[in-house]
This record gives C-alpha cells, structure tokens and sequence, in this order.
C-alpha cells in the first residue's frame, strides 16, 4: 500500500510540474491582430535570457545553463545567438561547430518545457548562409512549439526595403519547412526604426513578429511612443533584446527608466527578453568570471544587472 501511495504522488508530481511548464500551459503561439495568443487564444506573455554571441561565450550555451534559468531565475523564454561574423569561431567560418552550440540550447529547452528563440545574430545580409542555417533549424525543430525563429537580429545601416527583402527570401525558406511557428523580423538602425516596417509589413505571412531593442539609459520615451504607433498600425512587437545600461552595453544601469519600460511593457503584454548571459567585463554581462557554465548560480557570481534582471523575471513570472 505504501508504495502505490508513493508511485501515485510521483505521478500527480510529474503531472504538475509538466503541466506548469510553459510550452505545456500555452502550447503552439500564434499572432492575432497585435497580440501573442497560446492554443487556447488568450494572450501570452513570455519573459527570459538571451545567451551572449555564442562564440564568444560558447561555455554557457549547455542544459545546465537553460535548466538553471528556468528553474531558478524562472524563465518562460531563453534565446540562442547565433555569432555569424566577428571570429573564426563564428558560423560563416565554422558552421558545423556554431550550429552544434545553438541546437544545444533548443534541445534543453524543449526537454525543459520552455520557449526558444533561434537568433540569427547578425549586422550584416548573409542571405545565402541564412537561407542553409534556418532551412536546417526548420527541419529539425519546426514541429516543436517550443520554437521561435529571429532571422535578423539587428540590422545596423541596411534600408527597410534591404531588410524586408532579405526577412522575405528568409521567411519563404521556413515556411517551405515550418509553416506556422512565430518568426521575430528586425528593422534598421539596431531595431530602433520599427516606424519603416510599421508603414509597409511583410505581406503574405502568418504569425509574423516584428523586433524593438532597448537600453534603458540610452532608448527612452521616444522609441516607446515610435512602439506605440506602430503597434496602432497593426504590428505586432516582440522585445527580444533588452536591458537597464546604455546602448553600448556598458556604463551604468538606469533604474528610473528601466522599470518605465517594464512597466510599459507589462501594460502592452510585450514579451521581453534580457541581454546577456555571458561574463565579460561590461554591466550587460549578467555574470561575473567565478559563475559556471552550467547554472547554480550564487548571487556572488551575478553583477548588477544580472541581480535585477533576475529580481524582475522572478517577480513577472511568479504565476507561470
């Protein structure tokens, strides 16, 4: 009698925690009108980490990183970039290896239950490269819901008609694989001109996102209100890069307008993700040198930012 009463608490335990992993509550995400919706239509939310560029900081992309953001700092979302260019150990010059370090991530974050961008993270149009890089995510990946594909990161000086000719070239190579996973499309100028793609979108698509990046001591009320209109145009906003310091990525964090964008954020139910987890010595880095590549993280290993960014998504996603 008492071990079928001990296997029957381990069920109902089992069934409890897979039903409160994200992926299990919401189920495969869609777009309506503005909003993010889960299977059942209501609005979701998802809030996390993005890894640093992934050959910079290649030690953190392993499931005991992912496992530890979810369980401990509670993320809902984790996102893999992608370094395409800057070193030898980026994908244009080693795509095998850079793939391998991204397909890490997405492995644990399906086996966690959470959401995973898939950040091509890049500056520049490498059309080709990008074509063969999603064409093989799709195919693995494409029939987990999980997945979250962002096929320009942050496109610096490249004109709208540029980007949204590329993001279309791009988005027919998934959609001929995946049909309807969410796709986060980015804008010039570092996703800070999303007023371009707001007056002529991407057509001919489903659950399509468009992406707006901020750092709070340098993107204030300004790129709030660019937000808010082009949300009243009708495109639907992912905030997939975010934090409190300036657009360097260094410098002090802005607490007075970091928690003005959380708040806007909240009240829009925009999801949110946080740069970085990664340890180099800039306040963006969320971790000190002494942190493990695999998680179990104590508070002497955090920065500042790390503190709050977890504070922040330990108190938003207390309920998920």
């Amino acid at each position: 009698m008492k071990l079928k009463i001990i296997i029957g608490s381990l069920l109902v335990f089992t069934c409890i925690a897979a039903n409160t992993q994200p992926v299990n509550k919401h189920g495969a995400l869609k777009v309506e009108g503005t909003k993010l919706v889960g299977r059942d239509g209501k609005p979701v939310l998802l809030r996390g980490m993005s890894f640093g560029w992934h050959n910079l900081w290649p030690r953190m992309y392993n499931a005991g990183a992912v496992k530890w953001l979810k369980d401990d700092w509670k993320c809902t979302v984790v996102r893999a970039a992608l370094g395409i260019e800057l070193n030898d150990s980026g994908y244009l010059k080693n795509p095998v290896s850079s793939a391998a370090k991204i397909k890490a991530v997405v492995d644990a974050a399906i086996k966690e239950g959470i959401y995973v961008i898939i950040d091509w993270h890049d500056h520049n149009i490498h059309l080709k490269e990008s074509k063969a890089f999603f064409s093989e995510m799709a195919a693995l990946y494409g029939k987990y819901p999980n997945v979250i594909y962002e096929v320009f990161n942050e496109p610096d000086y490249e004109t709208w008609p540029e980007v949204k000719a590329y993001s279309e070239e791009v988005i027919k190579t998934i959609r001929a694989i995946d049909p309807d996973n969410i796709i986060l499309v980015g804008s010039p100028r570092w996703d800070q001109d999303i007023q371009l793609p707001a007056a002529d979108p991407v057509k001919g698509y489903a659950n399509l996102m468009y992406t707006v990046h901020f750092y709070a001591a340098t993107h204030k009320q300004w790129l709030r209100d660019r937000t808010d209109e082009a949300i009243q145009k009708g495109l639907a906003i992912f905030i997939s890069e975010s934090a409190g310091m300036e657009a360097s990525g260094d410098g002090p964090l802005n607490y007075e307008e970091w928690q003005k964008w959380i708040d806007w954020m909240e009240a829009r139910g925009l999801s949110w993700i946080t740069w970085s987890v990664s340890d180099k010595d800039e306040s963006c880095s969320v971790l000190k040198k002494s942190a493990a590549s695999g998680g179990n993280w104590k508070e002497s290993d955090l920065k500042e930012s790390g503190i709050k960014t977890r504070e922040y998504l330990r108190k938003y996603n207390a309920n998920e």
